[in-house]
């Protein structure tokens, strides 16, 4: 007997996370690295002027995550639903719309650097000098980020997510580098800890763009009129914006909380929030890397109705954040010490103020694991209206309004204690929803991420790639499908395509995912496998095609489409 064994799933989630993990930890390690070479080389002071700017960053995350992330899930559910036109569209279109803001926010921002300065350092007027000189230089490199991240997440779906990993590292490595070339050589200042992030913004750039040339990747520029560009990107806008809209949330708490803590604590609670901030570069690593590696694959077998194979995708990522989250938490809780001397905060003023917001702040870190995660997965199964309440619960609602509650009944603790009452809060909120839906659907969705479940007519198998295994799974089917005509029809499909499979791969193939739905009136046959591109429908002269000559005749329909690195072949038999 012949069960699914999710083998296939799991490698694909390896392949896909290790890599995209790779590509969290060069982006956000270098991140934490970099505060922590401009604190070294020109004191942990100075981190109160980058943490002024913060608000400005994360506006930038906001649209390239926004326009990059949603055109990417969109562009993989198209190739779900085997259109090749449509997710050409939507990748050229979320490319070139990038481009174009970031060199206007480039441009806009040099024009209105002092104003923009001095709105940011509302609550410390000193600062704006350095806040302006760091502004300038690394506003000039957006439209540098927003290409490099932007393609990155397009690169992953078209299943090369090494390309992006490299490409980001390099990035990271060079702006770390020309942190000590700019600041202590060339005496720069922070005005040079921030062009070497634009110098290595570029360097990413250049490099990413190596995607083009790939002979094996599938996405192509097409040219738009007005009309149908502007419909792609609004849906993109709109499919983006749950996930995204964590990072205008951001921008607006951070830009608030910077001035209730210059409020309470002064120039002391802003060193502190930077620190606090940056130790969750830390845990971004494990919850973008595995969030972007599960939205994808969520977003396809979601789309195909394969809710068990949705279903361990999110276990296997709600492990890993948890994990991840959770030894951190100890860690800074226990020995907040640590990062106190990574960042050589050594002011008498400044040390007792952020051991005490480390070791307050550090408790929000497992419900800020749960809330990212949860984001991602509803944005993911096209729940976009719930993942924008959640990121706006989790976001901004809840930590403002008890940070302002309790800041000013216990002064500067509430604001630290504010973050982790948020994540409670807004798990709370999601618990509560998922109880609604399930009655709500009489148990048509269940448990805390809202999922189906496959019933009694589909049915899930895994084979090796063996023609043995193949010819006794198709008999297998055969028993499960009750009319004896149809069930005879559907083995012979079934033993068909997956022959042609394996002699096609010469058994290099590892194994094969075959789910038979038996619907009212026909038989859907899903197959995937890890082999060489092959598309049922259109021959080649180079392949045998005996086994699919006959499938192409009794089949209704075929369809194929290369998704995730996988072939997915779809056949259609009408009862």
């Amino acid at each position: 007997m012949y069960e699914r064994n999710y083998e296939l799933l799991k490698c694909k989630f390896s392949e896909f996370f290790l890599p995209t993990l790779f590509t969290s930890m060069a982006g956000n390690i270098c991140l934490f690295v970099d505060g922590l070479i401009v604190s070294f080389l020109l004191g942990a002071g100075n981190l109160s002027a980058i943490q002024l700017v913060a608000p400005v960053i994360t506006f930038v995350n906001l649209i390239y995550w926004m326009i990059g992330l949603g055109g990417s899930v969109l562009c993989s559910v198209a190739k779900a639903e085997f259109d090749e036109e449509k997710s050409n569209s939507y990748f050229s279109v979320a490319i070139i719309s990038l481009i174009v803001i970031g060199i206007l926010i480039a441009v806009f921002g040099c024009i209105f650097s002092q104003p923009i300065a001095e709105f940011l350092c509302a609550s410390q007027p000193a600062l704006i000098p350095d806040v302006t000189q760091f502004f300038v230089s690394v506003i000039i490199g957006m439209p540098f980020l927003c290409y490099m991240m932007s393609l990155s997440y397009f690169i992953r779906a078209d299943g090369i997510p090494t390309l992006p990993f490299r490409a980001i590292l390099l990035a990271n490595i060079i702006n770390i580098l020309f942190d000590f070339i700019y600041i202590k050589f060339f005496n720069l200042g922070i005005g040079g800890a921030a062009l070497a992030t634009t110098t290595g913004y570029f360097m990413g750039s250049v490099f990413i763009s190596y995607y083009f040339f790939k002979p094996e990747r599938t996405l192509q520029f097409m040219k738009l009129k007005a009309g149908k560009f502007f419909g792609f990107l609004k849906r993109i806008v709109a499919s983006g914006f749950s996930s995204s809209s964590t990072q205008l949330y951001l921008t607006l708490k951070l830009f608030i909380i910077n001035i209730l803590l210059g409020v309470y604590l002064g120039q002391a609670g802003l060193v502190a929030f930077s620190i606090c901030y940056n130790s969750l570069f830390i845990l971004y690593i494990f919850l973008i890397g595995t969030a972007q590696t599960m939205s994808p694959i969520v977003s396809v077998y979601f789309k195909e109705e394969d809710f068990s194979g949705v279903d361990y995708i999110i276990k296997k990522s709600l492990k890993i954040v948890l994990a991840s989250s959770l030894a951190l938490s100890v860690l800074f809780i226990v020995y907040p010490q640590s990062l106190l001397m990574l960042y050589s905060v050594k002011n008498p003023e400044h040390v007792p103020v952020v051991l005490n917001a480390l070791r307050i702040f550090a408790i929000s870190y497992a419900g800020t694991a749960i809330t990212f995660l949860y984001t991602f997965y509803s944005q993911a199964i096209q729940k976009n209206k719930l993942s924008t309440l959640i990121s706006l619960l989790e976001g901004f609602v809840l930590p403002i309004g008890l940070a302002f509650i309790l800041s000013f009944a216990i002064g500067g603790n509430g604001i630290w204690i504010s973050f982790a009452l948020a994540e409670l809060g807004t798990i709370l909120f999601i618990y509560a929803y998922s109880r609604y839906i399930n009655k709500k659907t009489d148990g048509e969705y269940t448990g805390f991420f809202i999922n189906k479940h496959n019933d009694d007519t589909v049915f899930e198998y895994t084979i090796n790639s063996s023609i043995e295994e193949a010819v006794k799974l198709s008999s297998q089917v055969q028993d499960y499908i009750k009319d004896t005509k149809t069930g005879t029809v559907v083995s012979l499909a079934i033993e068909e395509m997956l022959v042609n499979i394996i002699n096609t791969n010469k058994n290099d193939n590892d194994t094969i995912d075959v789910i038979v739905r038996d619907n009212s009136d026909n038989i859907l046959i899903s197959i995937k496998d890890t082999g060489i591109d092959f598309n049922p429908v259109i021959e080649n002269e180079n392949l045998e095609f005996d086994n699919i000559s006959v499938l192409n005749k009794i089949a209704d329909k075929i369809d194929y489409s290369r998704v995730l690195g996988l072939n997915s072949t779809v056949i259609i038999i009408n009862k």
